[in-house]
């Protein structure tokens, strides 16, 4: 009779295993189910132009399609590192890089330190802060054009009613990238405020409270406290920036109706490829530019990967 017994409970356990397993699949399918739509459009429309962009920087492709069997090598990267052209680009893209992300990283830091005290309309000025980095671009390039004018611009309105002189903002080769530099720290300043004051109300009360009780001043619990804590916070915002202004092109283009500005001093590196593929219709030596930014992109990221490591070991 035991035994009996014995063999009904081996068959039953059997049984459960069996329908645990049917289960498992029947679930893990589902879960597929829900994936695989997701999947198909990564790959098509990520991983798959990535790839085909890998392939044409070998040959001579153009935007029509022909030369796509003209396989040229490594004949487009070492062209890309003879033109004058591309190099004056990359410059102008680091140039802008090392001008806008101190701006962007000090005075949203400045912005947010503001903001997270206890003032009036707090929530409104959190707003109107925020507010220009939701704007198109094509709205925020038209906007900075009018207010670029001579003559009836406001800005250059604002310079002679002090008694300056009209700065020439849209045709100085000297001044036009500062022209861009300006429009885009209005434009995407309140990106990294918002990162600022997430990370002030992470910092506790408390903290400030007992370094004020000991005597510490409001610019002594800053520089002692507040920015110290929010080291992690600047080295994203910083990374983020730097990663965002290599990739400058629309609102440079936009300013300028995609001429470069004069003499192409705001033609950055992303705007030089767009015009081999799409004015030259040169893909195959665009899409070899586009791999060697993309290069540069990955240090970068790279690079706040190792940073954030060393922080968290730190900490």
């Amino acid at each position: 009779m035991s035994d009996v017994t014995l063999q009904g409970g081996a068959r039953a356990v059997a049984q459960a295993d069996v329908q645990g397993q049917a289960k498992r699949r029947r679930s893990n399918l589902i879960g597929l189910g829900f994936v695989l739509p997701f999947l198909i459009f990564y790959v098509a429309f990520l991983i798959w132009p990535v790839l085909l962009g890998l392939r044409m920087s070998f040959f001579n492709w153009t935007l029509s399609g022909l030369g796509s069997s003209d396989f040229l090598g490594l004949s487009n990267y070492q062209e890309l590192f003879g033109d004058v052209d591309f190099w004056k680009s990359l410059g102008i893209t680091l140039l802008f890089t090392i001008i806008s992300t101190p701006l962007l990283v000090l005075i949203a830091l400045g912005l947010a330190l503001l903001v997270n005290r206890a003032i009036p309309a707090q929530s409104t000025f959190r707003t109107i802060f925020f507010a220009p980095f939701v704007m198109p671009v094509s709205v925020v390039a038209l906007i900075w054009n009018w207010l670029y004018q001579p003559g009836f611009g406001l800005i250059n309105g604002i310079l002679t009613g002090i008694g300056l002189k009209e700065v020439n903002w849209l045709s100085d080769p000297g001044i036009a990238l500062i022209s861009v530099v300006l429009l885009t720290v209005w434009w995407t300043i309140g990106f990294n405020f918002v990162l600022y004051l997430a990370g002030m109300q992470q910092i506790p009360v408390d903290l400030n409270e007992a370094a004020s009780l000991d005597g510490a001043g409001p610019w002594a619990r800053i520089r002692s406290i507040t920015i110290p804590l929010l080291a992690p916070t600047t080295t994203v915002v910083v990374i983020l920036q730097i990663i965002a202004s290599l990739q400058i092109f629309n609102q440079a283009y936009l300013l300028f109706g995609g001429t470069g500005g004069p003499n192409y001093s705001t033609r950055g590196l992303v705007q030089y490829i767009y015009d081999q593929g799409f004015t030259g219709y040169r893909v195959g030596y665009a899409s070899a530019m586009s791999y060697v930014l993309f290069i540069i992109v990955l240090i970068v990221a790279v690079g706040q990967f190792v940073a954030l490591t060393r922080q968290r070991k730190a900490a």
